[in-house]
């Protein structure tokens, strides 16, 4: 097998070899770190050059992993959003109650949401859909995109057991949710972590995914 050594210390898998697993450790310093950039300097601020400097490793590790900034970012946000997030499959959906398999992430959305780095997260966030839609476009297809196709299948399951109107717009249901969250989270006195929990429980009961008791 043929592989060379880089100035990290992992090893550079020559094309057509087999090689050995990326590094772990190695991916979540250059996500952390990305993540961390994103945060303070948003996208048009930050660089791989940054990102490399601050996670300890040269550009050309980062670019074996990652074609470029959005792609990295990207996945940075998501790797942080979903930390304590359980996404069902769609087998789930299809042979499980809607309020269960929201009940079980509520308390873990409610943490996240609530953490101050979300809050300047959703920030910068919004700003580059604007400044840097790029960045957007590739969240946005990568992650936000499939997650809505879960939340629709949800909802469509609550469809069939009656929570949810037959002539609902499912849609418009799913912006609703996603809006509601990040327009509590970015007002003046951001809920704390119990209120937060109790504020996700009734915007999905009112959804129809949570039942009333």
């Amino acid at each position: 097998m043929a592989e060379s050594c880089t100035d990290e210390g992992e090893r550079a898998v020559i094309p057509g070899s087999r090689g050995r697993p990326r590094s772990k450790e190695l991916d979540a310093a250059i996500l952390r770190a990305a993540l961390d950039l994103f945060i303070e300097r948003g996208i048009a601020g930050m660089s791989i050059e940054q990102v490399a400097k601050r996670a300890g490793v040269g550009k050309p590790t980062i670019y074996r992993r990652w074609p470029g900034k959005e792609q990295l970012v990207a996945d940075a946000i998501e790797g942080y959003v979903s930390a304590d997030i359980r996404r069902p499959s769609h087998d789930e959906i299809a042979t499980s109650a809607p309020r269960a398999l929201m009940r079980r992430n509520i308390a873990g959305a409610a943490r996240t949401a609530t953490d101050p780095r979300f809050r300047a997260l959703v920030a910068q966030i919004y700003g580059s859909a604007v400044t840097h839609p790029t960045l957007m476009q590739t969240y946005w297809d990568r992650y936000i995109q499939p997650r809505r196709t879960l939340a629709i299948a949800m909802l469509e399951q609550a469809q069939r057991n009656g929570a949810v109107a037959e002539d609902a717009d499912l849609e418009v249901l799913v912006d609703m949710l996603a809006g509601a969250v990040t327009y509590r989270v970015l007002q003046p006195n951001p809920p704390t972590e119990r209120q937060m929990r109790r504020y996700l429980e009734a915007a999905y009961r009112q959804a129809g995914l949570l039942s009333g008791d």
